[in-house]
């Protein structure tokens, strides 16, 4: 009988271990800021990664290009038949001297060329790669900045979202005790049934509105673990309920953010970077024009020996070293139109960065001008929460006292949950308003 007394315990000590465990499993999840998911994004982005394959071909071009101002040196052999060896001393249809040599032949040797001017093209080259691995960068810093600004919009999506459930949730909650309430007035014939039934459907309306916003979060919670390099099967939680810090830009000027976006923006110091190439071009095509002048140096083993008189069965070894100066003449007047199209190119790369300039100054002005307007938005918002709560009371205890109707008390309760709604859409636009000059600024 004792045995039977302890199962309940046993199984009440169970279940505490159950919900210990379902306690500890919840606690380890763990909720991300916004900066902790950039931290994990510029490791685990596939965009990012790209763009690091991409600076790190880059960087091999350079190496590349450097690698061809050494010497060209190689060494090869041949084997081969040779056929008769005929003199035709006195002319081709008198008898031929057959003179004696070996059915067979071999030769080993080296040949080296090495480049002493041309020009400077090769050195040239160089400084056009590495000038186009320095565009790659700024094109990596770019992509970083765009990445981060699109999760930022990813996150305050899914925080804002997350907080309209919470306001449907309490407003549900709410609206289920005051339809509660109203029933009871309805049984004591206080109210009418249109009543009960306006309460409903208002009830039915919140709780198709919270499942659409549990759709929004879903699909939201993926996008930012994709955008995060995420394993999406990995549960996401941000801290949403804490609030945030708002920017404040009062003392801050247009005309200084301008200057620190022509200094920073990756996407100015772009077309910058395709000013300095054009020029290194044009100085790369006037580059033919100059003489090329290599070392040169080759030794050969043949056998046998039947390049000169006397001719001899016998292996043989003969090489030369000597300076080789090559001038292009062709180039005068072929160069002319080359130099040309370049000077052309160079004066378009000019007038993008103008163009830049004009757009990033629009860009600057237009995310200044956001920021405010974000932040008066939310002191409005904020404002018209205390009025719409103070609108609620006064209109509910009208209500009750049979001196106001219904749907005014409806249109007070969702005048409030819009201005919750707005209160939180204009925080999180300020934020974002904030994240994105940062970002056209080029110091996200």
């Amino acid at each position: 009988m004792k045995r039977y007394k302890s199962i309940p315990i046993f199984g009440a000590i169970l279940l505490l271990f159950a919900q210990s465990l379902y306690a500890q499993d919840a606690e380890t999840v763990q909720k991300l800021s916004l900066e902790e998911i950039w931290k994990i994004a510029e490791t685990n982005n596939r965009q990012l990664k790209l763009s690091d394959l991409n600076l790190q071909q880059g960087n091999l071009e350079v190496l590349e290009a450097e690698d061809r101002l050494l010497p060209e040196i190689s060494i090869g052999g041949d084997v081969k038949l040779n056929s008769k060896f005929l003199i035709y001393d006195n002319g081709l249809f008198s008898s031929p001297q057959d003179v004696p040599v070996k059915g067979y032949g071999y030769g080993v040797g080296y040949n080296l060329n090495f480049n002493l001017f041309n020009g400077g093209k090769e050195r040239k080259n160089i400084k056009m790669k590495q000038e186009e691995e320095v565009r790659i960068q700024y094109g990596v810093d770019l992509q970083k900045h765009s990445v981060k600004y699109n999760i930022a919009i990813a996150y305050f999506d899914l925080y804002k979202f997350l907080n309209f459930r919470d306001f449907l949730d309490a407003e549900i909650a709410t609206e289920k005790k005051q339809l509660s309430l109203i029933e009871s007035l309805h049984k004591n014939g206080i109210v009418l049934k249109s009543d009960v039934l306006r309460t409903s459907v208002k009830l039915s309306q919140l709780e198709l509105s919270i499942s659409d916003i549990e759709k929004k979060i879903d699909v939201t919670t993926q996008r930012l673990d994709i955008l995060m390099g995420r394993d999406t099967k990995e549960k996401l939680e941000i801290n949403y309920r804490s609030g945030f810090k708002m920017d404040a830009i009062a003392d801050s000027d247009y005309t200084d953010y301008l200057a620190i976006a022509l200094h920073q923006s990756p996407e100015y110091k772009m077309v910058n970077s395709d000013i300095k190439l054009s020029e290194i071009n044009i100085k790369q095509i006037k580059a033919t024009m100059s003489p090329k002048v290599s070392l040169y140096s080759n030794y050969n083993y043949t056998y046998p020996q039947v390049s000169f008189y006397p001719y001899s069965n016998d292996l043989w070894g003969f090489g030369q070293t000597g300076i080789r100066v090559q001038f292009s003449i062709d180039n005068l007047y072929k160069s002319k139109h080359s130099i040309a199209r370049a000077q052309v190119i160079n004066n378009q790369a000019k007038e993008k960065a103008n163009i830049k300039k004009d757009e990033i100054s629009i860009q600057v002005k237009e995310a200044y001008l956001q920021q405010q307007q974000a932040l008066e938005s939310v002191e409005t918002a904020e404002k018209n929460i205390a009025r719409t709560a103070e609108t609620i009371r006064v209109i509910r205890n009208s209500y009750l006292n049979q001196e106001s109707l219904l749907t005014d008390l409806l249109e007070a309760e969702n005048a409030s949950l819009e201005a919750k709604f707005n209160l939180t859409t204009a925080q999180t636009n300020s934020k974002l308003s904030h994240i994105r000059l940062l970002a056209i600024l080029g110091i996200l």
